[in-house]
């Protein structure tokens, strides 16, 4: 019964349900293979995009089944893993082994064999195995565009520093740099030493977590991935355990050594699309000419979120399946879970086609991507990129033991055991010899399709048919052909007048760390203020930015959304008035200050939701109270305001806050790093501070002094007349403080 329970719990949290009464009846999920009349008799309101056996089938393989294990012989399993005789896998060990050959010795007969084993000596596993390509007038091979042309599509999908070792994550990226493709960094972060040189990931991720996200790490990206849902395990986020979380990892996370870090399932700055937006504008404020990614899971109704994405001024939209590797994935993930990228791409091209939208954006998909017939099936079903994971692993010698997660890969690709680490043998020139020949074989396809480049098959889903035994699965809608004309280039956001003039008047100091104060008014139109200012730093300066207050700037009015988002060190920006949600967000040092206007009696309002999300070093003192989620995943920032609704401290890894006021719900929940300091005047803070949270005790007399310190600092920024009170007495307020702090920290 437990068991069960967890399970239901489980799957309840990844579908976004709280109680098991919205959940029952629900039919949160999809129908994969199974024909109409089935799900007219069990499951008459689930989503099916494809079609499948009928209840006759259904009981045929039933009893087939049990006439099979009536014979008194254990079935060898195989479900997770490969067994000898058991469930058959795509990367069972004769394929693992092929790839291997024939990307160290470049040989075309060395891939033909891998391609026999992964491709046309296995059974049907997937949907794209029920396809065929039609027959059309060939062309020949010369005609086609090279392969370097094609390898520029590719990408490498997001895989962290942390989950794989330094080694292999800097090999993939010199790999990419070198054929001109795109490294992803996945969300762990990067050592900055990489930035600007061949080990660099072009693709930065930002994630849930926001681990290492800084301003250097942004200003080092070609190309920014927002990671709605991984394909592997949607509704879940990223997962470290903490035996792979070393100081090094911790030192690029801004978090604890040894604590495991799971991401949080959604963002908690995006909770519509147009807070989705409201991210990819303040990215492209800090970086213009960087693309913007969004990742999105292949699930149905995918094709309306993609429309979505592109109307949120997103460059390229990435589709992920279900079939992807994941290195960290819980048993109760790894199975009936997402969906296949084929179902997902051509939902998310044709309804982009319907909405007139295909041409503004670029479409990528990835998840189980193996070979070159694979690139132009997705190519056909309307992808212009194609991302790949599990397949370079292979190619740099992984050898699918399946315990990336248990920090004992036997050769050093998926470990930060400095052991394990020195057998690492990969070499980028391996990876490279994978994907020339995987653009060599889609060279063929496409001369066997008479077309010159992949531009002229995108979205030609008529040239795909349906095999004689599709079991029933019924590829009309997939088959669709949906035709656009390509017009894309970067695109670009209106950026706040007050922020460009303010990135225009301080170029001096940016240049030569000239000393400068400049003072402007807003209004709630002025967005991100401070955020290009910020990506110029850091783009000359990187993390270490300028000294303290070398950029001053007063502001008054009512600031709009994202106020010194990724501010960079050297920025100091002091608002005379209120800001909206997302104030500091991913800032990386800086000062920003909000003295509200004082009207009346009660607690002024400082500032809005998801303040400080993300934030690694700076400082931040609002003389009013804040919304939701403030400083959640805080891991550097010092931070005081006086009051904050539901959710404070959230997942803070590091860092220090003080809350002077009143508190909502849940606060400090999962918080495994950094200090919290509750004034609590009325004894009611306990009912505030979630079950997860660390244990609250009095302060110690170091800790007053430390409050102390960071009071003063507060009254001279804000002139609170409450810091100020609180302060002339400190000494007999001990009573009246928490201190919320994990052991050990």
């Amino acid at each position: 019964r437990s068991v069960l329970e967890k399970g239901l719990l489980k799957i309840m949290s990844k579908m976004g349900i709280c109680t098991i009464s919205a959940y029952r009846g629900s039919e949160l999920f999809e129908a994969i293979g199974l024909d109409e009349g089935v799900c007219d008799l069990a499951f008459r309101n689930v989503r099916r995009r494809v079609g499948g056996i009928d209840l006759a089938r259904i009981a045929r393989s039933t009893l087939a089944l049990h006439a099979e294990m009536s014979g008194g012989e254990e079935a060898p399993g195989g479900y997770y893993k490969h067994r000898r005789g058991g469930m058959h896998h795509v990367n069972a060990p004769k394929a693992v082994l092929s790839v291997q050959k024939a990307v160290r010795s470049g040989e075309a007969d060395q891939w033909q064999a891998y391609l026999d084993e992964v491709q046309n000596q296995r059974p049907a596993l997937l949907l794209r195995d029920l396809v065929d390509f039609a027959e059309v007038d060939p062309i020949p091979l010369d005609l086609v565009e090279p392969a370097e042309a094609i390898m520029r599509r590719f990408s490498t999908a997001a895989m962290s520093l942390g989950a794989l070792s330094k080694e292999a994550h800097e090999t993939l990226a010199e790999a990419m740099n070198f054929i001109g493709g795109l490294s992803n960094s996945g969300e762990g972060g990067e050592d900055p030493d990489r930035f600007d040189t061949p080990r660099n990931s072009a693709i930065k991720q930002i994630a849930s977590g926001r681990f290492g996200v800084t301003p250097a790490y942004l200003a080092s990206a070609e190309e920014y991935q927002i990671k709605m849902a991984q394909g592997s395990k949607p509704g879940e986020g990223g997962q470290l355990p903490g035996h792979k979380v070393t100081e090094e990892i911790a030192r690029l996370r801004h978090t604890e050594p040894g604590v495991t870090l799971i991401s949080p399932p959604p963002h908690h700055d995006i909770y519509s699309i147009e807070d989705l937006a409201q991210l990819i504008f303040d990215l492209k404020t800090f970086k213009p000419l960087a693309r913007v990614s969004v990742k999105l899971v292949s699930g149905p109704g995918v094709g309306t979120i993609a429309v979505g994405v592109a109307k949120a001024n997103a460059d390229v939209v990435l589709i992920s399946g279900n079939s992807g590797g994941t290195g960290a994935s819980p048993m109760v993930s790894i199975k009936h879970a997402g969906s296949p990228w084929e179902l997902g791409l051509a939902e998310a091209h044709q309804v982009l086609v319907a909405n007139g939208l295909r041409s503004t954006i670029y479409v990528e998909t990835d998840g189980g991507i193996r070979t070159g017939r694979d690139v132009v099936v997705a190519a056909l079903l309307g992808a212009d990129r194609y991302g790949f994971g599990t397949l370079p692993l292979l190619a740099l010698g992984c050898k699918m033991v399946r315990q990336c997660h248990e920090n004992t890969c036997p050769v050093g690709i998926a470990t930060q055991a400095e052991d394990l680490r020195a057998k690492y043998t990969g070499a980028a020139d391996q990876v490279v010899a994978l994907f020339r020949h995987l653009a060599e074989e889609v060279r063929v396809y496409l001369a066997a399709l008479g077309a010159r480049s992949i531009d002229e098959i995108l979205g030609r889903a008529d040239l795909l048919v349906a095999r004689d035994d599709t079991r029933g699965l019924g590829f009309d809608t997939l088959l669709t052909r949906a035709d656009f004309r390509p017009e894309r280039g970067y695109r670009t956001v209106a950026r706040s007048a007050v922020g460009e003039a303010l990135a225009l008047d301080a170029r001096r100091s940016v240049r030569d760390g000239a000393v400068i104060e400049l003072s402007y008014p807003v209004q709630n139109t002025d967005r991100a203020v401070g955020t290009r200012l910020s990506g110029q730093i850091a783009e000359h300066h990187g993390d270490v930015g300028l000294p303290p207050d070398t950029i001053k700037v007063w502001l008054s009015g009512t600031a709009g959304q994202s106020l010194g988002a990724f501010l960079a060190p050297g920025i100091s920006l002091r608002l005379t008035g209120t800001a909206n949600d997302y104030v500091g967000k991913g800032m990386g040092g800086g000062m920003i200050a909000i003295r509200p206007a004082v009207s009346g009696g009660g607690t002024p309002h400082g500032a809005g939701n998801a303040c400080l999300y993300g934030a690694t070093s700076g400082a931040l003192y609002v003389a009013g109270s804040v919304g939701q989620r403030f400083a959640v995943r805080n891991s550097g920032a010092t931070a005081v305001v006086e009051g904050a609704a539901d959710h404070c401290a959230e997942y803070m890894t590091g860092g220090r806050v003080v809350v002077l006021g009143a508190l909502g719900r849940n606060v400090a929940a999962g918080m495994n790093g950094g200090t919290l300091f509750v004034w609590d005047p009325n004894a009611t803070g306990p009912l505030h501070f979630a079950e997860s949270a660390p244990p609250a005790s009095r302060p110690t007399a170091a800790d007053m002094e430390e409050l102390r310190d960071i009071l003063i600092a507060h009254v001279a920024e804000t002139g609170s007349s409450r810091a100020s009170e609180i302060l002339d007495t400190l000494d007999d307020r001990v009573s009246e403080f928490w201190v919320l702090r994990p052991t050990g920290t």
